[in-house]
């Protein structure tokens, strides 16, 4: 079935980003899914994207090529170790190392060029304000300055031909209650990739920040985690 309604949805392969996808597929939209290969040291995450692309069934899978560990700054694209066996109140502490700088501004700034060209009024990003890591590029006062931003900056909103907006569902929801709404959307989450620090294999360490918030979230919602650990 085709549809006017077209969204882009900006995915990493992971376990908000997908079910943010799900959500926005179960409201009618067409999605265009769009990743990024940035110099990020868990890159395994690029196939579950595809994956889940492919699972879903999109209109498009852009995948856009940086190199963000030319800037570095982050474990997740300098040589910087990843923090493990952290505890809940350690992770909430303070914003972590995994920060990547400006990631969330430069992804969202390619799905605004990107909405623009295919005539879509629709951003959805799976930030989360309650089970994260403390990054700022998560809060709503962000998206909110970020959509206001959108509509200045883009001809489409300049012209009055669309108004764009930051689609955030899973903004003021537990890594629970996204895992119980992604399971009633028939999501498969055996698809997506979490961990920072992924063995060569691919495979998932189970103590980086994500893996335990990801296992924290499964525990509380009442279902088995099909992510494999090594």
């Amino acid at each position: 079935m085709t549809t006017d309604k077209k969204a882009v949805v900006l995915s990493s392969g992971g376990l908000d980003s997908t079910t943010v996808m799900a959500i926005a597929k179960n409201e009618g939209y067409a999605i265009y899914s769009l990743s990024f290969s940035y110099g990020q040291r868990h890159k395994i995450e690029l196939k579950a994207a595809k994956k889940i692309a492919d699972k879903i069934g999109v209109e498009k899978h852009l995948v856009i090529n940086l190199d963000l560990h030319k800037i570095g700054g982050s474990a997740l694209t300098d040589s910087i170790d990843v923090p493990k066996n952290r505890d809940e109140e350690a992770i909430c502490a303070d914003i972590p190392v995994t920060y990547v700088p400006a990631r969330n501004t430069i992804f969202l700034s390619y799905a605004l060029a990107w909405a623009e060209v295919i005539k879509s009024s629709d951003i959805f990003i799976g930030v989360n304000a309650i089970d994260y890591s403390g990054y700022p590029d998560c809060r709503p006062e962000y998206i909110e300055a970020f959509e206001k931003m959108a509509n200045l900056a883009t001809k489409a909103g300049v012209e009055g031909l669309t108004r764009i907006k930051i689609n955030t569902p899973l903004l003021n929801m537990s890594k629970a209650q996204i895992i119980k709404k992604g399971i009633e959307l028939d999501v498969d989450y055996s698809l997506t990739h979490s961990c920072y620090d992924p063995n060569p294999e691919g495979v998932a360490c189970g103590r980086c920040d994500s893996c335990i918030l990801r296992q924290k979230g499964f525990k509380e919602a009442g279902v088995k985690d099909p992510t494999k650990y090594f």
